[in-house]
């Protein structure tokens, strides 16, 4: 996908995402519901003015963010080689961020028959999955991807580790949407256990690679 593609998609979708709350703005409460805790309950609130806007604003910061950064990269040149499958990954990032805000639209506007991480979490296994998928293409950078100290030293460091960090981070998509079928704890459990046990994992993994890479 191309970058100019991807920005008429994100602007298009953060600009129907504010159309609709323009639209429904009569029809939500002065507070609406921000924030659920692992157990499914609402346990904070925002202002109807800000649960408009803030999501979509949000939103449009980190897709200028998104298109700025990779550009003042100083391996902006590995970024190219994969800019394609980027533009892919900031798409499903908006799209993921304007379905949550569609979502807590419906919850105050009474349709709460839905467990919110039932909800997200068949999304949220997509989106790792398309992480997953990012990590295999990418090239060495300050960016996008598993930046250890390890990583940024060596090619080779970064092409083992990113190709190990592609099945693991697709492996915890496969549990968030697994997770998404029970809702809770339970979805709670398996998403982060995975997630933070591959992160954990990867960071140790690029420092064992880099070791007996020097030692050789």
């Amino acid at each position: 996908m191309t970058t100019k593609t991807t920005s008429i998609i994100t602007l298009v979708l953060i600009a129907l995402a504010l159309l609709a709350g323009a639209l429904l703005w009569d029809q939500l409460p002065d507070q609406m519901a921000s924030h659920w805790n692992v157990n499914d309950q609402v346990n904070g609130y925002i202002s109807r003015f800000w649960g408009v806007f803030l999501m979509p604003l949000v939103t449009l910061g980190m897709f200028a963010l998104f298109l700025v950064v990779p550009n003042i990269d100083p391996l902006k040149a590995n970024i190219a080689q994969f800019r394609g499958t980027f533009n892919v990954f900031i798409a499903l990032i908006v799209a993921f961020m304007l379905y949550i805000h569609g979502l807590t639209l419906a919850w105050s506007l009474g349709y709460q028959d839905f467990k919110m991480s039932a909800a997200m979490l068949p999304f949220m296994g997509i989106l790792f999955i398309a992480i997953g998928y990012l990590l295999r293409k990418a090239k060495r950078n300050f960016f996008i991807g598993i930046r250890t100290p390890w990583t940024l030293s060596s090619d080779s460091v970064w092409d083992k580790t990113h190709q190990l960090g592609s099945v693991l981070f697709m492996l915890s998509g496969a549990f968030a949407i697994l997770g998404g079928f029970f809702g809770g704890m339970t979805a709670f459990w398996l998403m982060f256990v995975p997630l933070i046990g591959s992160s954990l994992f990867l960071v140790i993994y690029s420092y064992i690679l880099y070791r007996s890479e020097t030692k050789s």
